[in-house]
């Protein structure tokens, strides 16, 4: 490519007339800039019609990946617009020249960035942010826009809030631009972008006055920008400086995150707390001049493994060592941002904190320190598809030369968490690094009552304990009689100090998350109706004012502490006969914690068995442990609420024992046989099966999703058409006809009357008693009147055929005939 010098990532190298320039001690993982020239040299490389592929080569050499297309397709264009910015004679030819310049430790690019000397010989990069956006969107959110992104409207960060934001990161951890000192112009320039009504209205000022955007007819007025502050070349000499700049946190920063803390006893370490505080720092110190060093904190819920945490972060930036907060939830990053967010921007502070997959790609040795809050959520893969990387763990012990791992194998509450104690160790020892184990044992939620917490695990299952009763446990427990008790009850105690809130475990659609009108949580019989926590809270869900009125989910207060928690159990965790019964089917579509778990247990029995209990066990355990003062619960099933109340005062032990899991989960009473992949064109008797009634309701679309259909055979009295499929139907209000649990065969596109006929259907606004779902199971009645179009439905009703005469019949009224779709009739039930 013609006038570009490349050099390895992070190896760049003064041209000759720094020669004088003093020697830059380089750090173990400087910056990395995919492409880099001067101005004349970009300019020639954009005029070959090649710069694209030439950088996405340089790309795959520094990131050791391919990108998309799309991506190459923005280098093309984006980069065009920029050279016709650059055709000027005021701007120097000799000026430097960086595309994706890549910070380290960071998920963030920044795309173009221009070097030289003031007019007062002050040296400078430009920082520009590029957007192929035509238009966006005022938000109510801070800093943010939406505008369409791939496939579809996102709420993202504003330009000059982004452009800003790494000017920010850069001054904060490169020693380089600090002491040079280098001065950073950040701006934005959307050369698509017809309008500037959006982008530069007044809710944004306070980041396009610290950053510009310049829209689509403003390419003289970036070009200004530029010459107002690159007076003169500096033949990359800066850029030189900035990609070998060590990296190290500002002493500024540390002061005021020391501040932050100070007086603070919400962050105050107590007993064994201070003792694996300054173990960690004594590890931290070590690993930097001897082998990596690898700590292993256990604790249980409420003995403060996420308060050393913080403090830990606080105290090496304070020692000036790069240290960045990991956990895999937001909730907690999001929550502890918040909370330290004083004197500094927010900016700064979330600079700080970061999830496991922006490790993926981190060189060797990047930080000194990484903290791991609720490792136990580590998964094996990275994004947002599970298909990246090799394994988090071995990933976050290789970028850093200290790692500190927070763990409770007791709340790994998917069945892709990997993050235990075993798993670590293994990567430690594999790594060469050397592990230290240490435990928090003293109790600091639930009153400090360790009582409660053993009951809690005793009651649940997940381990033998002495207290088999709240006899004696100073902790405020309750089971309710209703789920509007329990609202009720959380309302009142929320007015004190906003510490109280409702939680349930994930078995309800989140139907409000793209439309605020739909209720998501919805009891009939009881006239109780209620939405999850708004998508817009993000993780602050838990700490804002307006939110107790929403419900919350294990994903939006796990690793979290409040006064008082509502627990809002559902149909996926029942008793029956005094023993727990785990229906992982009943959990909503849009929870991904369980998603697979029939072709686990098609791989392994046993081990899916196991894990699945596991995760549905685990969430309720740490759902029942959030609350400091006190914790309420109120089942959806009234069996359920019968022997929690037994479990608070029984006098013998009668704990809920495990027992095999029902219907589809174990495949020793399945009714059927999952077909293999090469058994699908040799068994001829086989139909669909979904695991899921939402799974199956929704599968007869023209797409559909692979992993929520399996094939099996069904016995030869029945002869098997494409029309056929299998679902599993619980509930008690066609007991008469389909026992609880049944796996029933129905055929779609019946044809004749449907009348007394038992069938599968869809309601988009009604609620089933039993599942809290859309689809129903019920036998079919209904009258026709003449119209003009020949005939139309009177009404229809679904009539259940139940010993339980407290299920009433569903009506169906003619305005809402479009909303209501027969799926399936039945042909026969399986096994019961």
């Amino acid at each position: 490519m013609a006038g570009a010098t490349r050099v390895r990532a992070g190896s760049l190298r003064p041209p000759p007339f720094c020669a004088d320039i003093p020697a830059i001690a380089l750090p173990a993982r400087p910056c990395m800039i995919v492409y880099e020239s001067d101005v004349k040299g970009f300019r020639a490389d954009v005029l070959s019609n090649r710069i694209e592929q030439e950088i996405h080569r340089r790309f795959q050499e520094v990131c050791g990946r391919r990108t998309t297309k799309s991506e190459v397709s923005s280098w093309k264009n984006s980069l065009g617009y920029m050279d016709r910015v650059l055709a000027h004679t005021a701007i120097p030819d000799d000026a430097g020249v960086a595309v994706e310049f890549l910070i380290p430790g960071m998920a963030n690019r920044i795309d173009f960035v221009l070097t030289g000397f003031a007019a007062n010989k002050r040296k400078v990069a430009v920082i520009i942010e590029l957007k192929q956006w035509t238009e966006a969107t005022l938000t109510s959110k801070d800093g943010v826009v939406e505008t369409f992104v791939g496939r579809g409207l996102h709420e993202v960060n504003h330009p000059s809030y982004q452009a800003w934001s790494y000017a920010t990161l850069l001054e904060d951890f490169n020693e380089a631009v600090r002491s040079a000192p280098i001065d950073l112009r950040p701006c934005a320039y959307l050369h698509n972008c017809e309008s500037d009504e959006v982008i530069r209205h007044s809710f944004y000022r306070e980041y396009t006055s610290k950053a510009p955007a310049f829209v689509r007819d403003d390419a003289e007025r970036l070009r200004d920008f530029i010459v107002e502050h690159v007076r003169y070349g500096d033949n990359r000499s800066i850029l030189y400086e900035i990609v070998n700049g060590k990296v190290r946190p500002s002493k500024n920063l540390a002061d005021n995150l020391a501040s932050l803390l100070k007086g603070n006893r919400e962050f105050t370490l107590i007993d064994d707390q201070k003792l694996v505080f300054e173990t960690a720092l004594d590890l931290a110190k070590k690993a930097q001049i001897g082998p990596k060093q690898v700590l292993i904190v256990e604790g249980g819920p409420g003995t403060g493994k996420s308060v050393v945490a913080v403090n830990l972060l606080v105290r090496l930036i304070e020692r000036r060592l790069t240290a960045k907060y990991i956990t895999k939830n937001r909730a907690p990053r999001s929550v502890y941002e918040s909370r330290l967010t004083g004197t500094l921007r927010k900016t700064r502070i979330s600079n700080l904190f970061g999830s496991p997959d922006g490790m993926l790609r981190a060189e060797p040795d990047t930080f000194g320190a990484l903290i791991i809050d609720e490792a136990h959520r580590l998964r094996e893969k990275s994004g947002m598809f599970g298909n990246l990387g090799e394994n988090q763990v071995k990933e976050l012990i290789e970028a850093a030369r200290f790692t500190v791992f927070f763990v409770d194998d007791a709340q790994r509450v998917t069945l892709k968490d990997i993050g235990g104690v075993g798993e670590i160790e293994r990567w430690a020892k594999k790594l060469g690094a050397t592990t230290t184990r240490m435990e928090l044992l003293s109790q600091f939620r639930c009153n400090g009552a360790d009582g409660y917490l053993a009951w809690v695990d005793q009651t649940l299952g997940v381990r033998d304990t002495a207290n088999s009763t709240l006899k004696g446990v100073d902790y405020d427990f309750r089971v309710c009689n209703s789920a509007n008790e329990l609202r009720d009850l959380i309302r009142g105690l929320n007015r004190t100090n906003n510490k109280a809130r409702m939680v349930a475990g994930y078995c309800w659609r989140w139907k409000s998350k793209r439309d605020a009108k739909p209720m998501d949580i919805v009891l009939p019989i009881e006239n109780f109706e209620a939405q999850w926590n708004f998508d817009k809270d993000g993780g602050t869900w838990i700490i804002r004012a307006d939110s107790v009125e929403q419900i919350g989910c294990i994903h939006t207060c796990q690793g979290l502490e409040l006064d008082y928690i509502g627990v809002l159990l559902g149909h996926d965790l029942v008793v029956r006969n005094g023993r727990w019964e785990f229906y992982p089917e009943r959990r909503a579509k849009e929870d991904t914690s369980i998603r697979g778990y029939a072709k686990l247990l098609l791989n392994d029995r046993l081990e899916g068995e196991q894990r699945i209990r596991e995760v549905i066990r685990n969430t309720y355990r740490t759902l029942m442990t959030r609350g400091a003062r006190g914790c309420f619960v109120y089942s959806v099933d009234s069996e359920t609420n019968a022997f929690l109340r037994a479990a608070m005062g029984r006098s013998q032990p009668g704990t809920a024992q495990p027992v095999e899991l029902p219907g589809q989960l174990a495949p020793t009473v399945l009714p059927f046989r999952i077909l293999g992949p090469d058994e699908l064109g040799t068994v001829r008797n086989r139909v669909r099966y979904f695991p899921t009634i939402a799974a199956a309701a929704s599968a007869f679309s023209s797409v559909q999703d692979a992993s929520e259909v399996e094939w099996v055979e069904i016995p030869d009295e029945y002869q098997a058409n494409p029309t056929m499929f299998v679902v599993k139907v619980v509930g008690e209000s066609m007991n008469r006809v389909i026992p609880n649990g049944s796996w029933c065969l129905f055929r779609s596109n019946a044809t004749g009357t449907r009348n007394e006929k038992v069938v599968f259907v869809q309601h988009r606004s009604i609620n089933d008693p039993d599942t809290g779902g859309k689809y129903t199971v019920k036998r079919y009645r209904s009258t026709k009147r003449t119209s003009d179009d020949g005939w139309a439905h009177d009404t229809i009703t679904l009539w259940p055929d139940s010993s339980d005469r407290s299920y009433l019949p569903i009506t169906i009224p003619p305005t809402e005939a479009e909303d209501f779709r027969v799926i399936g009739v039945l042909v026969g039930v399986l096994s019961s």
